[in-house]
């Protein structure tokens, strides 16, 4: 069982609220505000020592997290953000979409018409709720995002390093244990453009291989369990004998029980995922499955950090505008302080190195300065 999933947290939104929040918001999409920053930029290092700025006056010392659907690195997030929610005196509020874009839609504005002062998103389409999140900014709330923008703080993680780390990891069990050759199947997100590298990386690793084939590079939808589940089981059909699966960890498990199920898996088979799935790490510690790495994303250190910032924001400070989530390859040496860490990510952030092995942190935003958001595919892999 996921480390997250013994707390529900859903916010039911009642309908008159929605209701309201929709005329209003339609009101409001009319009043166009600044386009923040959409020129790609390199951003210098954080300075935690900035002036203050002016505390945002309006909005409440409120924390609302909009979630995509259950995966455990979602989860991950909420668990963050509610525990820093916890520690800095602010009300903690959430809510789960499940792949839905309209729910999506409607809780954002919700929170937005409840004037919210920190509001994380995650949505199955970015582009659609851009126009609502910028809505947000423009009223002095802390937008924090996943990857895509707008934001006033955007994550990702170094796409291209992250991929490759853990294609790097696959190649070495292919050269070992496979005698150079391999099927493999790449379970994708390329439908989201800003995480394209991390596969880019899996297919120029393995093209370089003449002994490997890629006889599925696909995109699972929805990007979970039950997608990679149902997209493995396509694939088995015209392919029975697969050697590697990589993707991010919900899908790629999903992709284990289909070749469970079809009496396809093997101990010699490397499945590796993206995020540091609970269940993931679980099966890495058995010892004898094929699911053999994790890249881990610990998205409750991250979230966590993101709860903090938007303490800062509401106290006048200036915070980061973007954070690097740093890849952690897993191994039987360091799982046991990942777990640890995962648990406790109060006690990551408070001690710098320790935080550091997880983030990076860049530019400055606050307040004040707010209408210099985030509104670009940030990454810390470019470098013009």
């Amino acid at each position: 069982m996921s480390l997250y999933r013994s707390v529900r947290w859903r916010l039911a939104v009642p309908l008159t609220l929605v209701l309201a929040t929709m005329i209003g918001a339609s009101v409001a999409i009319a009043q166009e505000g600044p386009p923040g920053i959409t020129q790609r930029m390199v951003f210098p290092t954080f300075n935690p020592s900035a002036p203050m700025c002016t505390a945002p006056q309006g909005v409440s010392r409120v924390l609302a997290y909009v979630q995509e659907n259950e995966r455990d690195f979602l989860q991950g997030i909420g668990y963050g953000l509610e525990m820093a929610a916890k520690d800095r005196g602010l009300e903690y509020r959430h809510s789960i979409t499940d792949n839905d874009v309209t729910k999506a839609l409607q809780q954002i504005a919700a929170f937005h018409e409840a004037k919210v002062g920190g509001l994380v998103a995650t949505s199955s389409d970015p582009t659609a709720i851009s126009k609502s999140l910028q809505q947000a900014i423009w009223a002095g709330t802390f937008v924090g995002t996943v990857v895509p923008p707008p934001a006033t703080l955007l994550l990702n993680a170094p796409q291209y390093a992250t991929g490759k780390a853990l294609t790097d990891a696959a190649i070495s069990h292919i050269n070992a244990h496979l005698g150079g050759k391999a099927n493999v199947v790449l379970l994708t997100q390329d439908s989201m453009e800003y995480l394209t590298p991390r596969f880019e990386a899996m297919r120029d690793g393995f093209n370089a291989m003449p002994g490997v084939t890629i006889v599925a590079d696909i995109a699972p939808s929805p990007v979970s369990k039950e997608g990679g589940f149902a997209t493995m089981n396509t694939i088995l059909l015209a392919n029975p004998n697969i050697d590697v699966v990589l993707g991010g960890d919900a899908v790629v498990l999903g992709a284990l029980d289909a070749l469970r199920a079809a009496g396809r898996d093997r101990p010699d088979q490397f499945l590796g995922g993206i995020d540091g799935d609970g269940e993931g790490v679980a099966e890495i510690i058995r010892g004898d499955s094929p699911y053999k790495a994790s890249i881990a994303l610990s998205s409750p250190v991250f979230g966590y950090a993101m709860g903090q910032f938007v303490a800062d924001w509401l106290d006048g400070k200036s915070v980061p505008q973007a954070m690097d989530i740093l890849p952690v390859a897993l191994t039987a040496d360091n799982i046991a302080q990942y777990q640890a860490d995962l648990v406790d990510p109060a006690a990551v952030f408070a001690d710098s190195a320790r935080r550091g092995a997880y983030l990076r942190m860049y530019g400055n935003i606050c307040f004040d300065t707010r209408y210099q958001y985030v509104n670009f595919p940030w990454s810390s892999e470019l470098k013009d």
